[in-house]
Order: structure tokens, then C-alpha cells, then sequence
């Protein structure tokens, strides 16, 4: 899924490592966690690492969720200029966690990727504006914070399909899948409106 680490830290720093994906604009985030007898400590974000490893965004929204297991959000995505980069990691429990590219005229204009991340692996996936997100719950109670890079705004709020068979996601979980009655009515990929233009890195 890799294709080659972006950057990799010292002992001495925070993260391990950046590694971008086969949509090399998506990024997973593995940080250094520091385990004792009283539990552990990591550091989800640091502006100054995020920015040396091409994550140059400051957030201005907080969002936590909890869902139980099945439970799909997305594919959601705001369009320009409330666009959302999202730094999303799991407190607790697991998710399916997915990035659609919608950017016009990209390499990778409907394709997706997707890791797992969990409490028991720590990382987190940054998800840049021009994509839409969804995660699945793969487990009950399961916790998921993201960080966005700018404030909710509903009426620049958009919602794909979960199951666009266009872009043929394969989720984990396929039977009993719980959506809220927003997510059921997103559109296709093919209807849905965009303002996003790929610019090469």
C-alpha cells in the first residue's frame, strides 16, 4: 500500500515516520508511543513535524465520534473555500478508514485508498482537501478523532455514496451496515458536485 517513506525520524523525535500512499498525497502517520507501567504517551500532532513532512495545515476544529460496529460514515467532503483536510486517529476500538480522490483532472480522480487504524497500532492518516472520507467501525464503542482544517459549514457540505460502485470500495463489514439517512441519500461520484483541481506535488 506504501509506496516509500516520506520521512523517517530519530529516536529523539515524535514520529517514526510519514509514508504516503499510492495516492501519494494521503499520508500515514506513525508516531513514537512511550510505554511505562502507568499506561503510555504519544504525541498525535506537532506543527513543526507535520510542516518539514509536506503536512502544512493548522486545524481549527476538534470532532470525536463513536460508533458501533457496521456503523459507515461518508463519504463526506466540503467543497471550496470551507474545503476540510482531516488528520483522523482511533482512541479506542478499530476502523476501516478511507481517502476518494475527487480532485479534477488528477491521476487518481476516483480511486480510493484505505488502512486500518486502531487504538492497539496508533496511527493516524492525513487526508488533504480535494478527498472524500469515510471509515467503517470495525468494532463496537469504537472512538475515532479528527482534526479538520477548517470549521464545519453544512451548507458547503457534500456526501457520496458509501457504495458508488464506480469507485468500488471494498469495505470489511458488508451486511448489516448502519448509515445515518443523510449518508443513504449521497449521491454518485458521477453526480456529485466538486470544485477541486489536482496540482501536482
Amino acid at each position: 500500500m506504501q509506496i516509500s517513506d516520506f520521512s523517517e525520524a530519530g529516536e529523539s523525535m515524535p514520529f517514526k515516520v510519514f509514508k504516503r500512499l499510492d495516492i501519494p498525497d494521503v499520508i500515514l502517520v506513525e508516531p513514537i508511543v512511550f510505554n511505562d507501567i502507568r499506561g503510555f504517551f504519544k504525541e498525535v500532532y506537532k506543527r513543526t513535524d507535520f510542516f518539514a513532512n509536506g503536512i502544512s495545515y493548522d486545524f481549527f476544529q476538534v470532532n470525536l465520534s463513536k460508533s458501533r460496529k457496521g456503523v459507515v460514515r461518508g463519504l463526506h467532503y466540503q467543497l471550496r473555500p470551507m474545503e476540510q483536510g482531516k488528520l483522523v486517529s482511533v482512541v479506542r476500538g478499530r476502523i476501516f478508514d478511507v481517502a476518494v480522490d475527487i480532485r479534477r483532472g488528477s491521476p487518481w480522480f476516483g480511486k480510493y485508498v484505505a488502512v486500518e487504524l486502531s487504538e492497539e497500532n496508533h496511527y493516524a492518516l492525513w487526508i488533504p482537501p480535494g478527498f472524500a472520507h469515510g471509515f467503517q467501525a470495525l468494532e463496537d464503542d469504537t472512538l475515532v478523532l479528527y482534526l479538520v482544517t477548517k470549521e464545519y459549514s453544512p451548507m458547503h457540505e457534500r456526501c457520496i455514496r458509501w457504495d458508488d460502485p464506480e469507485i468500488g470500495i471494498n469495505w470489511p463489514i458488508k451486511e448489516n451496515v448502519i448509515l445515518s439517512d443523510k449518508d443513504k441519500g449521497g449521491v454518485s461520484l458521477r453526480e456529485a458536485e466538486t470544485n477541486f483541481n489536482y496540482e501536482p506535488l
